[in-house]
């Protein structure tokens, strides 16, 4: 079972590069396939058990339509491509062993996943609101995040996806990368959070920050937090300083998010499987 999830996950990796003759974005669909798994997941409720990653909901307006979802119709177009290939597996799988292949083909850590979640119904969809705004600070995240049921670190380390991928202010508002490899993982997010100097961008669009030495890379008012409150700081901190750390706690967290949502019963495995890189 596992070799036929393999092979889905195989032609996902291969697609990652088309963005280059696309002309899209940094050269890779990686960022925003994490994004679209990452979004489906990350709508989770622990207390009234709603959202999450099992039904594939963003396929159904309003949904598709929320604001923190722009542009990701671009990796939904894009999975349609794997799914006509491989028509058995459910949108919830597909979208979330894309964000697999994401992680590991970016140089990314191994991230444990398993076969299970099914489609549902436009029923299923989840009103807006239930995603990180990126506008706010520390109070917003810990409700956005508690709310699924993750912790301050988990948190901190969950917002190191930022090392990938850029905004778009046809999207987000918010315009740049947050590191100088947008389309590889590494601890820089972290790294660049603490070295540099982040000044107001003076600009039209949202509040947003840039780096005073080259003003080409951003960040976000929810990814200052993370150095401005206790408690993360000290997250971010030992993140910045160790990249193995990092990777260690952002494959724990970002295995839990995928499964955000998933009745247990559903799973088709009672351990999560590793999926081999193209380059193992």
């Amino acid at each position: 079972m596992k070799e036929d999830y393999q092979k889905v996950y195989d032609k996902i990796a291969e697609l990652l590069d088309d963005a280059s003759d696309a002309g899209y974005d940094d050269g890779s669909y990686g960022p925003v396939l994490l994004r679209l798994a990452w979004h489906s997941s990350g709508t989770y409720d622990k207390d009234t058990q709603t959202g999450g990653s099992n039904y594939a909901t963003m396929r159904f307006a309003p949904e598709s339509l929320h604001g923190a979802n722009a542009g990701l119709n671009v990796a939904r177009d894009l999975m349609e491509k794997v799914k006509e290939q491989f028509p058995w597996i459910s949108y919830g799988d597909l979208w979330t062993l894309a964000g697999v292949a994401a992680i590991q083909e970016m140089g990314g850590p191994k991230i444990p996943w398993r076969a299970g979640r099914i489609d549902g119904i436009q029923d299923h969809a989840t009103p807006d609101g239930r995603l990180p705004d990126a506008t706010q600070g520390a109070d917003h995240l810990r409700n956005i995040f508690y709310r699924m049921g993750f912790n301050d670190q988990e948190i901190v380390a969950l917002s190191g996806a930022h090392a990938l991928g850029r905004c778009h202010s046809n999207r987000s508002g918010f315009e740049g990368p947050w590191t100088f490899s947008p389309i590889t993982v590494t601890n820089d997010y972290f790294k660049l959070l603490f070295d540099e100097k982040w000044v107001w961008k003076k600009w039209s669009g949202p509040k947003q920050l840039e780096d005073k030495k080259t003003r080409s890379l951003m960040m976000l008012p929810t990814d200052y937090v993370l150095t401005q409150d206790k408690s993360f700081k000290k997250f971010a901190k030992a993140y910045a300083d160790d990249q193995d750390l990092f990777f260690k706690d952002f494959s724990a967290v970002v295995a839990r998010l995928f499964e955000l949502g998933v009745p247990p019963h559903q799973w088709r495995s009672q351990e999560p499987w590793i999926m081999k890189s193209s380059s193992d």
